[in-house]
């Protein structure tokens, strides 16, 4: 298996996506909210870092992905399907992720979707955790924090990347 993502240029990203995936996962199951400074710190992470890990040329490219993903969230957002916060998320995830690359995302999005729900519904059962984590507003809700699952995607994109790319 090959991703297009050039390896190196995994590697340059992922210091950096990693705290702020993380910290979009952690947030969204406490508040139920992805925070803008969260959405612009990913994009000035590409910003800045784009130009170092990738060719010119895909780095240009590639902010065309935030557009599209920005104007398809915004309908999901207005059909009801899809948080705001989730959208704009998504919408800065857009450029890291090269457009051979898109099935593949796909695949992995599915996977930490399933995940992330499995794992979050197993840990607000367990009383324990609930009582460690007491006002996370997941806990009580019905809908679930897709933040979690997209964190994890870009992250688990950018590993397969760093090991797989190109």
């Amino acid at each position: 298996m090959t991703l297009d993502i050039p390896a190196s240029a995994a590697l340059w990203f992922l210091p950096f996506v990693i705290p702020i995936g993380l910290w979009v996962g952690w947030n969204d199951m406490a508040r139920m909210k992805i925070p803008n400074r969260a959405v612009m710190a990913l994009f000035f992470v590409y910003l800045a870092i784009g130009p170092i890990a990738l060719p010119l040329e895909s780095y240009a490219w590639q902010w065309l992905h935030l557009l599209v993903v920005l104007v398809a969230g915004f309908i999901l957002n207005m059909v009801g399907l899809m948080g705001a916060g989730d959208a704009k998320f998504a919408a800065a995830m857009a450029p890291f992720v090269a457009l051979g690359d898109v099935a593949l995302f796909c695949y992995i999005y599915v996977a930490c979707a399933l995940a992330a729900l499995v794992v979050h519904r197993t840990m607000r059962a367990i009383p324990a955790i609930r009582k460690a984590a007491p006002g996370w507003e997941s806990w009580e809700r019905k809908d679930f924090p897709m933040g979690l699952a997209l964190g994890w995607m870009l992250i688990a994109y950018l590993g397969l990347g760093a090991v797989y790319g190109a």
